[in-house]
């Protein structure tokens, strides 16, 4: 039935054929790379992740577009960088974009069932959650969008606040704070448990033998909010982890932050957060355990799809909104412009392509028009991205000579190339600036930008910098 379904439409010119594909696109929250197995995290595996990897084409130099969830995600759903819509908060972009189509409302417009579950766009963690709201998403972009409500951080089980609590007096506590959680009851007490079954039951709807909606081609996005604080997970993903003693932190340099710029120091350290230790290795296992049980879930769905015979025609795509810090440098969560914050991991799995890694500098921005030209749609005009459909086939291909990424409440932009890493603060430079030689210092301790030698390329990145904001800013369609 799909098959004539499809080849209907071809013979009326509608679509290209290639549009039989499916979208199944899982992002999770607040994800940095190095707690995956498949992309090198020896302390435990996410073997369901590892099983999509195995299968697609994982990308080891993605880079998000801005280093927290709001301008991330109204970047890629919207297929502008931050700087060109101006959403750089909280915030949906359509009051910027107006009418013209996001990624999901391309597909939707295209005869294909747009459905979200749970956070796609923005969407408060842990506020948002408790209430079971949309957050600041965008209705147009879905045929149907479904939430998922949970209890947080305050979900019944054994709970610690770490966060600025060093006399371990302060209750669990809510908001964007440290907390960790072993939470009583199973997967289906918290959001992304609730998030995989709403998923699993889309799925069944496009079984190919008997689903409601067989043969109707859908975009689906799939969120799942962990391992974003608070990192409350159901008690039995935790044990692997304990005692957190064994977990080993970071290195810690003496002097580390001394040719660091003011907002190059992250907004959450060991140091400013009081966290002695043993938090910081509860923090650790309490993170690690957040993730396996969201790799969990993503099995639940990637089961979902083996079982309704829907495998051979869905691309599937696994990401992140952005990283993570976990104690490199002693920084802590998210909005740094080095790499544990702004790379993220990506697994793309395309059906008939062979499975590859691709070491190609990419950004999420470059999903969008890679689907729309996997699946024979027009890309629209003044989409920023690029189609990055080539290295699927042939993973050393280069489609960008700089990934380019946003850290807008510290006025930060990175420009990521191969060989170095250059940060800026303010357009201007005047809040200072970073270089690291990426081959001879991955982890990005020396800042080279305060060395003599380094000056003139320093200059260079900044003018780099100025001709990409420009062009990031000026398109034919007017956003500013």
């Amino acid at each position: 039935m799909r098959k004539l379904f499809t080849t209907l439409l071809v013979l009326l010119g509608t679509i290209h054929a290639s549009a039989t594909y499916n979208v199944l696109f899982i992002i999770s929250d607040d994800l940095t790379y190095t707690a995956l197995s498949c992309y090198g995290n020896t302390v435990y595996e996410t073997p369901n992740i590892d099983r999509l990897a195995e299968k697609g084409v994982r990308f080891t130099r993605a880079y998000c577009q801005g280093t927290y969830c709001g301008p991330s995600r109204a970047s890629f759903m919207s297929g502008y960088y931050p700087h060109a819509t101006g959403a750089l908060g909280y915030k949906s972009p359509r009051p910027q974009i107006g009418d013209r189509q996001t990624w999901s409302q391309l597909f939707k417009d295209n005869g294909y069932y747009a459905a979200r579950v749970s956070k796609i766009f923005h969407m408060g963690v842990p506020g948002g959650i408790e209430e079971g709201g949309h957050g600041a998403d965008d209705e147009l972009s879905w045929t149907e969008r479904f939430n998922s409500p949970g209890p947080e951080w305050a979900a019944p089980g054994d709970a610690e606040t770490l966060e600025n609590n060093p006399d371990g007096k302060k209750p669990a506590v809510g908001g964007n704070t440290f907390v960790v959680v072993e939470a009583d009851g199973d997967d289906l007490v918290h959001s992304d448990g609730k998030t995989a079954a709403k998923a699993v039951e889309l799925i069944h709807q496009f079984d190919k033998e008997t689903g409601s909606r067989k043969g109707e081609p859908f975009w689906l996005g799939v969120g799942f909010v962990r391992p974003h604080v608070p990192l409350v997970a159901p008690a039995s993903y935790f044990p692997p982890f304990k005692p957190y003693d064994k977990l080993v932190l970071p290195p810690k340099i003496p002097g580390d932050w001394d040719d660091i710029p003011t907002p190059g120091i992250n907004y959450k350290t060991s140091q400013g957060m009081e966290l002695d230790i043993r938090r910081q290795k509860k923090l650790l296992g309490g993170y690690y355990a957040s993730v396996a049980y969201m790799d969990a879930q993503v099995g639940k769905v990637l089961d979902a799809l083996e079982d309704a015979g829907l495998e051979d025609e869905t691309i599937v795509i696994f990401t992140s909104d952005h990283g993570y810090h976990l104690g490199e440098h002693d920084f802590w969560s998210k909005v740094s412009l080095r790499d544990p914050s702004a790379g993220v991991p990506l697994i793309i799995c395309v059906p008939g392509k062979e499975p590859a890694v691709c070491n190609s500098l990419t950004e999420l921005i470059d999903l969008y028009p890679t689907t729309a030209k996997l699946c024979g749609l027009d890309v629209p005009e003044g989409n920023q991205g690029k189609d990055i459909s080539p290295l699927l086939d042939d993973p050393t291909i280069e489609v960008r000579d700089a990934a380019f990424s946003v850290a807008p409440m510290r006025k930060g932009f990175l420009l990521r190339t191969h060989e170095y890493s250059y940060i800026q603060y303010g357009e201007d430079a005047s809040g200072g600036i970073e270089l690291f030689d990426i081959r001879n210092d991955p982890e990005q301790y020396t800042n080279l930008a305060t060395f003599p030698e380094y000056k003139f390329l320093a200059a260079a990145f900044k003018d780099r910098l100025a001709v990409k904001l420009q062009s990031v800013r000026t398109n034919d369609l007017g956003l500013n």
